[in-house]
């Protein structure tokens, strides 16, 4: 089955669970993961099925899932009343939950996985891995949480099992992934300053060997000293994703967030200061949400400033979206709405320091040694081979920027190069 994917790394690790699961296994047709998280993401996965609607065959159907097709992880019965305009593809659209039903999990058997190994598809060069679902916090932003049920946590005895299996398929890299999964083995993902993280990170590099470990998006107000500690281990990527959404105190209370600009800075000093067991350069990549309600200028350059003074290697960055489109967010009933004019303008600028700091990054690791994680190996027009890799501290590259020491290197191999 065919399938296509919006957003989010929770959407892989379902979109994997669906593709493998017996109520699929017979149908025709393609997945979709749907999103919500803007309107404009709402748009791009509403224009797919309309497009996609138009070739389908008599017997094939789009099957519809994640946060634009359920309600508290069940199947939308009122889909096409928030959606009326693709009720005319009704007939070709079926709505999944969230879940596929599945039976037990028995207890890993190692011979069984060996012998089963040939029979199992692989979608991804790394394995997408949940270990927290939903969230208790209602940030004024996120439609998201609507959508979902409360915050809850996958027992630490699966998510190794989990890992051990995916070590004897030939997966080189994990990817914890999460609505919340810094909140792993918290009763609440209200229970900031407690986080348990640290204790899963070490049983995992205890009691499996797999060669990389990356780990997805952060709420800051979870990060720990003893998680920052952990992240030393070489097996894990240097690699710090934070969901800070702003550095601006006003503006994170208008949000409901759970920390302020200072703490932020606090973070961000210890974050850009460890010192890792293999001294590679740490990467800091963030979330930023542009033109919230209220934001003003000096509230804008509270986060510039801060993406320019701490060197964010990366940001994510995007306009506020108040969410006109079929179901709203509170913040989009805000008072002191920013002009779309402005949210762009703040956008370029955004992107433009980033962009130059990111440059710098990269710059800062030419021609030292790095791991990197073929991703890719296909021949170009002239039958030369072309790869595709990241580091392990999150370069993106290929052969025309790594210096090249073999010709015969395979997907999902890791290799030592050196960036040119």
């Amino acid at each position: 089955m065919e399938y296509k994917i919006f957003w989010c790394k929770v959407n892989k690790y379902y979109t994997d669970e669906w593709l493998n699961s017996d109520y699929l296994s017979d149908k025709k047709g393609i997945f979709i993961a749907s999103c919500v998280v803007t309107d404009n993401a709402k748009r791009k996965w509403v224009k797919f099925i309309k497009d996609t609607g138009k070739n389908l065959s008599a017997w094939e159907k789009m099957y519809v899932s994640w946060c634009g097709a359920f309600t508290e992880g069940k199947a939308q019965t009122d889909f096409f009343e928030v959606y009326p305009n693709l009720a005319y593809l009704k007939d070709s659209i079926e709505i999944l939950d969230e879940i596929p039903d599945k039976k037990p999990k028995p207890k890993l058997n190692l011979e069984e996985v060996k012998n089963k190994l040939k029979n199992i598809p692989q979608i991804y060069t790394k394995k997408f891995l949940l270990i927290q679902g939903w969230c208790d916090s209602f940030c004024t932003f996120c439609l998201t949480v609507k959508k979902r049920w409360r915050h809850y946590s996958r027992n630490l005895d699966d998510i190794v099992e989990d890992i051990l299996e995916y070590e004897l398929q030939g997966w080189k890299e994990v990817v914890l992934t999460w609505v919340n999964l810094t909140a792993w083995g918290l009763d609440s993902t209200n229970d900031i300053w407690k986080s348990r993280f640290a204790e899963l990170l070490i049983a995992i590099l205890d009691r499996t060997e797999i060669p990389r470990l990356r780990i997805s998006s952060l709420w800051p107000e979870f990060v720990t000293d003893e998680i920052l500690e952990v992240c030393k281990n070489k097996r894990i990527y240097p690699h710090f994703h934070y969901s800070v959404q702003s550095w601006s105190s006003n503006t994170l209370k208008a949000m409901a967030r759970h920390y302020d600009g200072k703490y932020m800075r606090k973070l961000l000093e210890k974050t850009k200061n460890l010192q890792r067991d293999d001294w590679i350069n740490v990467s800091i990549w963030a979330d930023l949400i542009v033109g919230f309600p209220g934001e003003t200028d000096e509230n804008f350059r509270e986060t510039y400033n801060l993406i320019k003074d701490w060197l964010i290697t990366k940001v994510h960055a995007f306009p506020f979206s108040a969410h006109n489109l079929w179901e709203s967010v509170p913040a989009g009933k805000f008072p002191n709405q920013v002009d779309e004019k402005i949210k762009k303008e703040r956008m370029w600028e955004i992107m433009n320091i980033s962009d130059q700091i990111r440059d710098d990054f990269i710059d800062q690791n030419i021609w030292k040694t790095l791991e990197v994680l073929i991703e890719s190996a296909k021949t170009d027009t002239d039958w030369r081979i072309k790869w595709k890799w990241w580091t392990q501290n999150y370069i993106e590259a290929d052969q025309d920027t790594f210096e090249i020491s073999s010709w015969t290197i395979k997907r999902n191999e890791i290799v030592v190069w050196k960036l040119k």
